[in-house]
């Protein structure tokens, strides 16, 4: 296999274009893909350790079987999902490297790369309605019905564990005294906490991601090292700051509003006097012809791939979009030595298991083995709409209503930075300083 990791001392070197910038590549590592050896590091998650060493497939779609990879890299899309350790459908992008661990893929015999079922796809270049699909007879559809049965389902039941490793019921903990939750830990949800803990508010930052850091570890001037010294500047405050620590929901029937936090020890139930949304956004797909192909990924993606691991994306990329980030994102490429080929906008993506070309604006054909797609993120507003907090549509999606001060339409709810409308993230975090601050203030109030 090939290896895109641009070599440097472990832990300690930055690529081509980022001086300064802190790499978490640990040591060294196998991971077992379906039989075969691959080389990885601590620090980097297995879909990373995919793509660096020339894996090009990590699953079949599950109606038409067409070829997937990872789009976001950030643990929102759901193409990455694999079986591994014998689980199914867990998130490659969000699962750190060990030595040992299985790696399979899913939907697809006898190998993503090369799935028999894929003919499906090219059966059907229109479409297939199956709910529909040989209904006239009925001896035929009752054999079709057992078929689709059969091929129905996503990934295969986890492998069966020994009695005396079955997993217990996760322990609930109930969290007492918490002033300010901060869901999200990005560059504003990292600047809230941290100001909310100076105001003197006990606070906990909660984050989905394998590490915090949000959008800060996809920016070519800030990478892992700001989001490391976010972190520690937050807890330096006095808060707690978790990553892999997605909320689960609120829930205002129990006990005047519960949030429901999934940690990796036990489901924490939370009533904090304060709740701020700092959640971002997520990264969109334009719209082009066979954009899911495996290699057309979100700009921010590349970005991850570039600034926080440090991979060298593609040798010939297309830049597609006009966000904010797409010419930081094609000058880094330069810097790593990419050919760059800057467009608004791509029509159609040629290949099968992996882009090879695109047809790009003007009716132009450029090779590539690289798609950047740089849309506007649409923010993350869903916790918040749960929790009752006002949105309003806009041209990226549903963005949380505040007042000048960070305040929603719920009482002590508050939210800040791309949640309200992308504005990147040295915007991002200034704005969610001025949210913790006013967050902890009406936590002393209520």
């Amino acid at each position: 296999m090939v290896d895109r990791r641009i070599p440097r001392s472990t832990g300690t070197a930055a690529p081509p274009g980022s001086p300064g910038r802190l790499l978490a590549r640990g040591d060294a590592v196998t991971l077992d893909l379906e039989g075969d050896p691959v080389r990885a590091f601590r620090g980097e998650t297995v879909a990373v350790a995919l793509f660096a060493s020339g894996a090009r497939v990590l699953s079949r779609s599950l109606k038409y079987h067409r070829p997937r990879g990872f789009f976001c890299l950030a643990g929102h899309c759901g193409a990455c999902l694999m079986r591994i350790d014998g689980r199914p459908n867990i998130k490659a992008c969000q699962t750190p490297c060990a030595d040992g661990l299985r790696v399979e893929s899913q939907n697809a015999w006898p190998s993503a790369e090369h799935d028999a079922l894929g003919v499906v796809d090219w059966f059907f270049p229109r479409g297939m309605d199956h709910h529909h699909m040989f209904t006239g007879s009925r001896a035929i559809n009752a054999v079709m019905q057992k078929v689709a049965r059969q091929m129905s389902g996503l990934g295969r039941l986890p492998d069966p564990l020994p009695d005396n490793a079955r997993p217990e019921t996760p322990a609930i903990r109930r969290l007492r005294e918490l002033d300010v939750l901060v869901v999200g830990g990005g560059p504003a949800g990292l600047a809230a906490t941290a100001a909310a803990a100076r105001a003197g508010a006990r606070v906990l930052c909660i984050d989905d991601g394998d590490v915090p850091g949000g959008s800060l570890l996809a920016d070519p001037a800030h990478g892992l090292a700001a989001a490391a010294l976010a972190v520690r500047e937050a807890r330096a405050a006095g808060a707690e700051v978790r990553a892999q620590s997605p909320l689960v929901g609120y829930f205002p029937e129990d006990a005047g509003g519960l949030h429901a936090i999934r940690t990796p020890e036990a489901l924490w139930l939370a009533q904090p006097r304060a709740t701020v949304y700092a959640t971002g956004g997520y990264d969109q797909n334009a719209l082009f012809e066979d954009n899911d192909r495996p290699g057309v990924l979100a700009g921010r993606a590349v970005l991850r791939l570039a600034v926080r691991f440090g991979v060298k994306p593609g040798e010939r990329v297309v830049v597609a979009g006009a966000a904010a980030y797409a010419d930081p994102l094609a000058a880094e490429l330069g810097a790593m030595g990419s050919q760059v080929v800057r467009t608004a906008r791509v029509t159609r993506a040629h290949g099968r298991a992996w882009v090879t070309g695109a047809d790009i604006e003007g009716g132009q054909r450029e090779s590539c083995d690289l798609i950047a797609v740089c849309e506007t993120p649409a923010p993350a507003s869903e916790a918040a709409r749960q929790h009752g907090c006002a949105v309003s549509l806009h041209a990226d999606g549903y963005r949380i209503d505040i007042d000048a001060g960070g305040q929603t339409s719920v009482a002590r709810a508050f939210a800040c930075g791309d949640v309200t409308g992308y504005v990147g993230p040295d915007a991002a975090a200034r704005h969610g300083a001025a949210v913790g601050e006013r967050a902890a203030r009406s936590a002393r109030e209520s």
